[in-house]
Parts: C-alpha cells; sequence; structure tokens
C-alpha cells in the first residue's frame, strides 16, 4: 500500500508559463495548483529555447494565428535540441517525477535521469484532434503542415509510449490514444479535469422549473458559431412560440445581428476579479434552468462550471465533452435539430420533479468527478504509487 505521505519533488514541464491565468483557457494554471496542493514540491521548468532562445523569440512576435501553429511544430522540429536544455535541469534538481501538461512536444525526446517517473496530462493530442470531428470541423490552417502529420505521429507515439502515466482528461482520450499509439492500459488513466472557478456552495434547494414560470437559458463562451450559437437561439426562439416565457443570457460573446433577439441579454466580457461582476457572474449560474452549448470542442471548461453550480448542461456527444447522459444534463448526437433540444426541455418542464433530481445528479457530478481537487488526489496517488514502485525496484 502506497503511503500517503510519501514525498513527492516533482518537476512541471510545460511550454507556458502555468502561472498565466490566461493561456490554455486557465487549464495550465489550474492543473499547476491543484498539483500543487497535493505533493510536497513542485518546481516549474524553464521553458525557453536554451541557446535557440532567440528563435523562441521571432516565433512569438509574429501574428498569434500564425504563432499559434508555428510555435510547438518549431519546438518539436528542434526537440533534439531543446530536449538536452530540459535534462540539464533534471539533472540539477534531484526530482522523483517530471510532470508535462498540454505539450508533448517539451516531453519529446527528453531522457531523465535513472529513477525518475515520468507522468503526462492533456485534454488532446495533435493527431487525435486533428482525426476527430472537432479539428475537422476547424480543418487545417497551414495546409502544407499535412504534410508533417505522420512525423507528428510518430514522435507523440515515442513520447507516450516511454512516459510511465498518461492521465487523459476523458474516456473519449483515453480510448483513443490506447488505441492509436498501442498503450499499455497500466499506463494510461482517466482522471478528469475540473471548473475554472472556485468551488461555489450548492444549492439550499433545487431551482425550481414550472411551463408557466420563466425559464432561463445559458451560453458562454467566445465564438458564437464554434459553441452552437445559432442552435441555441433556435431553440430558444423554438420555446418562446410554444408559449414559454424563455431567456437566453449570452456571456463572452455578441450574437451577429441575424441572431440577435429582444429576449437575449448579451454580457461581452465579465471580469471575475471585479466583485460586482463575479456577483453578476455568479447570479447568471445560479439562476439559469439549462446551459445550452452545442459546442466542438475537445473538453470544456464551461460543462464542468455548469456542473459546479448544479446546473444541467445540453451540449453535443462530441469528443471529450465532459456531460454524461442523463447524468449532468444530455448530450446529443452531430446534426441533431433544435426541436429535439426543445423537446427535451418541454418534458422537463411538465416533470419538475424530474428536473429536481437531474441538479442534485449535476452537483454530485462536479463533487465527484469534475473538480480540481479530486484531479489532484487522484493524480498523486498514481504519481506516488509508480515512484514508489520504482524505488522498489533500485
Amino acid at each position: 500500500m502506497t503511503d500517503p505521505d510519501t514525498p513527492l519533488r516533482v518537476a512541471y514541464l510545460c511550454d507556458f508559463d502555468p502561472f498565466d491565468q490566461m493561456v490554455y483557457s486557465g487549464g495550465n494554471a489550474r492543473l499547476f495548483a491543484a498539483l500543487k496542493a497535493n505533493v510536497d514540491d513542485v518546481h516549474v521548468l524553464d521553458n525557453g529555447w536554451g541557446r535557440l532562445e532567440r528563435v523562441n523569440k521571432r516565433i512569438r512576435k509574429l501574428p498569434h494565428s500564425v504563432e499559434l501553429r508555428l510555435r510547438w511544430r518549431a519546438h518539436l522540429a528542434m526537440s533534439p535540441v531543446l530536449a538536452r536544455h530540459v535534462e540539464r535541469q533534471l539533472a540539477q534538481g534531484d526530482y522523483d517525477v517530471l510532470f508535462g501538461a498540454y505539450s508533448f512536444h517539451s516531453m519529446c525526446g527528453v531522457r531523465v535521469p535513472d529513477g525518475m517517473v515520468t507522468a503526462y496530462t492533456s485534454d488532446a493530442t495533435p493527431t487525435i484532434y486533428k482525426r476527430s470531428p472537432v479539428g475537422q470541423s476547424f480543418g487545417s490552417f497551414i495546409g502544407v503542415s499535412r504534410l508533417l502529420d505522420p512525423a507528428i505521429t510518430r514522435a507523440e507515439r515515442a513520447t507516450f509510449r516511454k512516459t510511465d502515466l498518461l492521465l487523459w482528461a476523458s474516456d473519449w482520450l483515453h480510448e483513443e490514444a490506447v488505441e492509436l499509439y498501442g498503450l499499455d492500459p497500466d499506463q494510461s488513466h482517466v482522471v478528469n479535469w475540473g471548473a475554472n472557478i472556485d468551488p461555489p456552495a450548492p444549492e439550499a434547494a433545487p431551482l425550481p422549473i414550472a411551463p408557466d414560470a420563466p425559464l432561463r437559458l445559458l451560453f458562454v463562451g467566445r465564438d458564437w458559431a464554434a459553441k452552437g450559437g445559432p442552435t441555441t437561439v433556435a431553440v430558444l426562439r423554438m420555446l418562446r412560440a410554444q408559449g414559454i416565457d424563455a431567456r437566453l443570457s449570452v456571456v463572452g460573446t455578441e450574437p451577429p445581428p441575424e441572431d440577435m433577439d429582444d429576449a437575449i441579454d448579451v454580457y461581452r466580457f465579465l471580469d471575475k476579479s471585479d466583485p460586482a461582476q463575479l456577483a453578476l457572474f455568479t447570479d447568471l449560474y445560479r439562476t439559469a434552468h439549462f446551459m445550452v452549448m452545442l459546442s466542438f470542442e475537445s473538453y470544456g471548461f464551461a460543462y464542468c462550471e455548469a456542473s459546479a453550480y448544479g446546473l444541467p448542461s445540453l451540449a453535443m456527444r462530441v469528443a471529450g465533452v465532459p456531460v454524461r447522459e442523463g447524468v449532468n444534463g444530455h448530450a446529443f448526437a452531430i446534426g441533431t435539430a433544435p426541436e429535439e433540444l426543445a423537446n427535451r426541455i418541454q418534458a422537463y418542464l411538465a416533470d419538475p420533479a424530474s428536473y429536481a433530481a437531474l441538479r442534485l445528479a449535476t452537483r454530485t457530478e462536479y463533487e465527484e468527478r469534475l473538480n480540481w481537487d479530486a484531479w489532484g488526489r487522484r493524480t498523486a496517488a498514481l504519481l506516488r504509487a509508480k515512484v514508489a514502485a520504482r524505488r522498489a525496484l533500485s
């Protein structure tokens, strides 16, 4: 049995600074904080390019849409050199674990000291994302980059097969990775990510719902079209046409003119560091009956946040979106007509007790699976078990 007090010294590696709350939708910062809260010592490795830092700086000055795609590919291409920069840091730190987040290319080609455990977490990999309905819906920005796909897949396979623990954010990614990369089931695990908000208190009682009372829908995201905004508006209009007093709150973006409606309230940006705006953000989640967001994405922190407030989500059944059917909402097949979503809402309007049970189950899903403390505890336990097994062999 692994001693939960076994000390661990972890080297944290990512291509972006985990102290930056803005990158990776805040996920990198949350991963780092949750890991640090559950192990003894987490040290952030320098993610610069060593003697090639001049190249890195030049790439970062490019337009964001180009820099975003070019930088990691350039990093991967130069990994035989950049890996040495990581290895020098590992040799000086006496670490038990090298822990990589998001950027597999940062781990590519790195040779760790004898006895050190390697671990990695992500919500997608470049190849799995590109092959998924999500990646295919967005296409490739740089067409010539497709010529690199076979080399990228080989690099992924080589990196992941030699990594001791792979902690995937979803069942979808775990299943795809095991099959595509030929992973050992003992090294590949599902450890769900959490909500990028501080844990809210549970509801004193489930928010009531009734056919003759106002119905509130919520949409949260920056990309109106990619997150299914037009479908959400179609659902809103169908409900109103059926005599339901439905309103939609949109946070993070503004619908185009053709999708605007008198029943839509728009909040282009809410600064959660400002107490008044945070209170409004919280109230929108607390008073909504459903989050309606049929988004194309590999995971989706917004669904975790909705679950934290006991708010059921109506989402698309795609990739690793963390909505379990009938548990914290409903996940619909790609191409589902808006009528089906409207009918599902109508069914709950006719059965308030069933809706109350769904809200309770949604909050339970957050408490048990979709929070960062649960991720940190599970990850720390897996790391300690792997380190203890490695030590027993030495």
